[in-house]
């Protein structure tokens, strides 16, 4: 055998070889959120990204168990802290496939929600992500804080430099949110103030030099004046508003509460219900109302043996 064969069939010193799990690592798609680099692939990832929108959710952990239910949790509804049984899995089906008892359970936490007819709660991260802000992670020591900037509604009118008299009208229409709902309450953000139903975002209120803009939950259906609302050219299940005066409130009072009832109903079938959710895209919560309408679950479609379509539905 010749030096250089010889060379190539020797085998490689055991610092350079990598240990055989770092040949089998697989991860899921680029997220970069919060220094989670990639999409969660099964349930330790889902509960570790749910660590880290905690507090987006309104929630925190009193216990994480080994058995069912995974977690008890609070979650704050605007009167106070309502305990929450919470079960953490890669895809909604799984909860039916692990044969848990719905009646035990409040929330399933999941990356993908595939379960048209799930009987609870359903919060998919996947979706959720999208709406909340993400930041880098950066190198310790930067010269940045950790602290986060805490504002009181006053506070953030005065750093946004609105018209004297616009926080009042901001108050005036909370008032009113609440005496229809007293669990409702908001939150100030560093762009916006979010208006919560309690278990979602409703509102999005946006400053303006002579009032403010709502951005508010629609379902794609006409509702008074509001203007629906678009993403990449495709129309969502959003519109928005802009309020100037006291009169305004009380006239825009009936479309408020018509979108604080459609989003409780879109809750209740488990319609995603983010801002960045297009209408052709949602097709879970469009068939989970067509269900619903029609008292009685879809007839499956039966898949052509020749077609050929991965199972993660690449041609």
């Amino acid at each position: 055998m010749s030096k250089r064969n010889k060379a190539i069939g020797d085998k490689l010193p055991d610092a350079l070889v990598p240990p055989a799990s770092e040949n089998r690592s697989i991860v899921g798609d680029l997220i970069n959120f919060r220094g989670m680099v990639y999409a969660p692939i099964n349930e330790q990832g889902v509960v570790f990204l749910f660590g880290k929108v905690m507090e987006d959710l309104n929630m925190y952990v009193e216990e994480i168990k080994s058995g069912f239910p995974d977690c008890i949790a609070r979650r704050f509804v605007g009167t106070g802290w309502r305990r929450v049984r919470l079960e953490f899995e890669f895809s909604s089906k799984n909860f039916k496939d692990h044969g848990h008892d719905p009646t035990a359970c409040d929330i399933v936490i999941c990356w993908s929600h595939d379960w048209t007819d799930c009987p609870l709660e359903v919060i998919e991260l996947r979706e959720i992500i999208k709406g909340l802000e993400n930041w880098s992670i950066e190198r310790p020591g930067a010269g940045k804080t950790d602290a986060k900037e805490s504002l009181t509604a006053k506070e953030w009118f005065q750093k946004h430099r609105v018209r004297e008299g616009i926080e009042n009208l901001f108050e005036k229409m909370v008032e009113q949110l609440q005496s229809l709902n007293e669990e409702v309450f908001y939150k100030v953000g560093s762009s916006a103030v979010s208006i919560y139903c309690p278990e979602r975002v409703m509102i999005y209120v946006y400053p303006r030099k002579a009032g403010i803009r709502l951005e508010l939950f629609t379902g794609n259906e006409p509702l008074g004046e509001v203007k629906t609302l678009n993403s990449e050219g495709k129309p969502t299940k959003w519109g928005a508003l802009t309020l100037q005066n006291q009169h305004d409130v009380a006239r825009v009072l009936p479309w408020l509460s018509e979108s604080m009832k459609r989003i409780k109903d879109a809750i209740s079938r488990n319609e995603n219900t983010s801002w960045m959710t297009k209408i052709e895209n949602d097709v879970t919560g469009a068939v989970a109302k067509l269900e619903k309408d029609n008292g009685k679950p879809l007839p499956k479609r039966k898949r052509n043996p020749n077609h050929n379509c991965k199972p993660n539905g690449d041609r």
